[in-house]
């Protein structure tokens, strides 16, 4: 394994481009699924789409509008869930000190730390130096403590168990769906019972739980458009009724969805 990510066009490593902080923007990215690190830390923001990112020993989902701060020499590799994902990476030369910047982080991406991130964009693939680049990146950077601490947080457990990968998938892919664990159980050749207990020993979570998870994040996705009504949002998730949705969601992050909007 090779430190280092290859830069597509110029054929050169991130690593050893001069710069302190270093913006690639992708879209429709093709995943690279070797495991690989880098001198350089990372911020990912997913745009659009979903992966799972497969770091230390855990494979974390990210969704649409959520962010991974990987740390600098940790060894990870991402697979993809959407066919379509829009990736805004910033490598950084880290030289802060403090606990934050050494641990994997993963969090939902407020609207205003959005902005921040799609602003950096005139900066993509850019290797000269710019005062005004590295001062702005470099907020991002200083800024994330508390953008973390403000968060959402909606971390979703991922089973390790390839038959409960793809059964994770499938929930992603139908979330929307009449979602029954009896019948995901008998369609994946496994008894209720026995797939209620591999599940929560792996995630540590029910497979109910999970499907709850799920549609909680793509329903925050929803509202976050400004394109929907919160009673259109419940049923796009799945959802037969307002007052479930709402109270689902408020389980999750401790608020209703018209308090979030």
């Amino acid at each position: 394994m090779e430190p280092g990510l290859q830069y597509e066009e110029a054929n050169e490593l991130v690593d050893y481009i001069a710069k302190k902080a270093y913006v690639w923007f992708e879209d429709n990215w093709v995943h690279d699924t070797k495991e690989h690190f880098h001198k350089r830390a990372q911020l990912v923001y997913v745009e659009k789409g979903f992966q799972y990112l497969h770091v230390d020993g855990h494979i974390y989902l990210l969704p649409q509008n959520h962010a991974a701060w990987i740390p600098s020499n940790l060894p990870h590799r991402t697979t993809a869930v959407s066919d379509n994902i829009n990736l805004r990476t910033i490598f950084y030369t880290i030289t802060q000190e403090g606990n934050f910047y050494d641990k994997v982080r993963i969090f939902s991406v407020p609207p205003v730390l959005r902005e921040i991130i799609s602003y950096s964009s005139k900066w993509n693939k850019i290797e000269e130096h710019s005062i005004e680049e590295e001062a702005f990146l470099n907020a991002i950077l200083v800024g994330l403590p508390t953008f973390f601490k403000e968060a959402i947080s909606l971390n979703i457990p991922v089973p390790n168990d390839q038959r409960l990968l793809a059964i994770s998938n499938f929930i992603i892919d139908n979330f929307s769906g009449d979602l029954q664990v009896s019948i995901i159980a008998e369609s994946n050749n496994m008894s209720l019972r026995s797939l209620e207990r591999i599940f929560k020993k792996e995630t540590a979570i029910t497979m109910s739980k999970y499907i709850q998870l799920v549609r909680v994040i793509k329903g925050v996705e929803f509202l976050s458009t400004g394109k929907y009504t919160v009673s259109q949002v419940a049923y796009l998730v799945g959802y037969k009724s307002l007052p479930a949705f709402s109270s689902s969601f408020f389980q999750i992050l401790n608020k209703r969805p018209n308090e979030f909007l």
